[in-house]
């Protein structure tokens, strides 16, 4: 049995759970197609409790935060948040992440949950030569839940006095009280909508999960689960570690190159083979892929052309959005045009597919 967030007890009976990087989480509750769409149109709300917090904090800890992630931390202001990479040397992704700015030399780094040890013993390892660095991992501190969608806003506002829209895209507020309860709330979230993820004491999950699913009935929330967390995320092109992501796929192969500032005057680890990538231009790069043929493209399946391999799908499905059969795929960059065609491998047979423009939806407001 994997470990349980603080909410597992209170949708183990309504939701279908799978065992997730160690983790038992609910996989759908009605149906990902319903809860796609819940989350398209209205609001969905997500259990992310198995995400993991590391905090970094001291005098130093700006200095050596600039010297392990590939974005510029100095350009973020308190009650500001950034996405980032933590590279190796040869370029390669230890993992993404978003930090948040809770004061001067005071930082909340929440990383993916598979990666917590891997990435905490990393960061461990780099801050010896840093005078005033104190990393702490934070994680069974912290239960956070994801309200995403149009409605998100509408819903969580009436249960609290402290005015939502103030907090824009990638700023939060900590201490913020919701139904008496105290949380780090931002807007974040995975899914390609409009939506907050909140950071609450374990002890507050159950009651603020169920005060947002009852205030939010008459808005048609409903609790949703990694099935569409997944497709979710996937049809606005939002990376997942493990897929488009790995120690073998560097930022800017993956298109998150907006959050790699080589140009920053900070040496950071990788600095020198991402600097190298931006100038002279990728070899292979992450593009959208739609099938012609019937078949879906699934993660690792092989892409050719002209009978020749040139790369792999790192996540395929049908789009719940589209009703289309879809992939992001890392292929070789002299077939990334739009309207290339290409071979998918799908079991013994290679389907006829087109490399087509992503993300696969973006939303419109």
């Amino acid at each position: 049995m994997g470990s349980k967030t603080p909410l597992y007890d209170v949708y183990k009976d309504q939701a279908k759970t799978i065992d997730f990087g160690g983790w038992d989480l609910p996989v759908q509750f009605s149906s990902i197609k319903e809860e796609h769409e819940t989350v398209r149109k209205k609001a969905g709300l997500f259990d992310v409790s198995h995400m993991g917090e590391i905090e970094v904090k001291g005098n130093g800890a700006l200095k050596y935060l600039q010297s392990v992630l590939t974005n510029n931390v100095e350009k973020i202001k308190v009650n500001g948040c950034q996405y980032t990479a933590m590279c190796y040397e040869n370029g390669g992704t230890i993992d993404d992440l978003v930090y948040y700015k809770r004061g001067e030399g005071d930082y909340l780094l929440v990383v993916n949950a598979s990666n917590v040890e891997k990435d905490y013993d990393w960061l461990a390892s780099h801050a010896e030569k840093y005078d005033e660095v104190e990393i702490v991992n934070v994680s069974n501190d912290f239960a956070q839940i994801a309200i995403q969608g149009p409605l998100a806003e509408k819903i969580l506002q009436k249960e609290t006095a402290t005015d939502l829209s103030e907090i824009t895209f990638f700023k939060f507020r900590d201490g913020v009280d919701i139904g008496g309860m105290k949380a780090l709330v931002s807007r974040t979230g995975y899914t390609g909508e409009d939506g907050f993820e909140i950071y609450c004491s374990p002890e507050d999950a159950a009651k603020l999960w169920n005060l947002l699913l009852k205030v939010g009935e008459e808005e048609g929330i409903q609790p949703c689960g990694l099935g569409s967390r997944d497709t979710l995320r996937f049809e606005a092109r939002l990376a997942l570690y493990g897929q488009e992501l790995t120690k073998d796929i560097t930022p800017l192969e993956a298109g998150i190159g907006f959050a790699v500032k080589t140009d920053k005057e900070a040496d950071f680890i990788g600095k020198k083979v991402l600097k190298q990538q931006k100038e002279e231009g990728v070899s292979r790069k992450l593009i959208g892929i739609e099938m012609i043929d019937k078949g879906i493209p699934r993660t690792d399946y092989e892409v050719f052309k002209d009978g020749e391999k040139i790369g792999f799908v790192t996540t395929g499905t049908q789009s719940p959005t589209l009703k289309k059969n879809v992939g992001l795929a890392i292929i070789d960059k002299e077939y990334t045009g739009l309207d290339t065609e290409v071979e998918v491998q799908v079991r013994k047979r290679r389907l006829k597919a087109k490399v087509v423009a992503t993300p696969f939806y973006k939303r419109s407001n």
